[in-house]
């Protein structure tokens, strides 16, 4: 179940299967798992039902590894030609 709250109006709204509206000018809305507003930034997430789930072949010590190597520097390396 996910709730939202309108910082225009203040109105909460849980998800279910019908359509809600805040009615004030922002018309935030919500059905299921969508949510709909003219302006998203006067909208707060109070709770989510939506899990991450990672996928992933690799351990978790492996992941931990290559998000450290992926902040790597690049060295450059100036060569002399002769």
């Amino acid at each position: 179940m996910i709730t939202i709250k309108c910082k225009q109006c203040g109105k909460e709204l849980n998800s279910s299967s019908k359509i809600q509206f805040c009615g004030c000018p922002n018309q935030m809305s919500i059905v299921d798992d969508k949510i709909g507003a003219l302006d998203f930034d006067d909208i707060i997430m109070l709770s989510s039902n939506v899990q991450k789930k990672i996928n992933s072949h690799f351990s978790r010590t492996d992941l931990l590894y290559q998000e450290e190597r992926r902040k790597r520097k690049v060295r450059k390396l100036d060569f002399d030609v002769r």
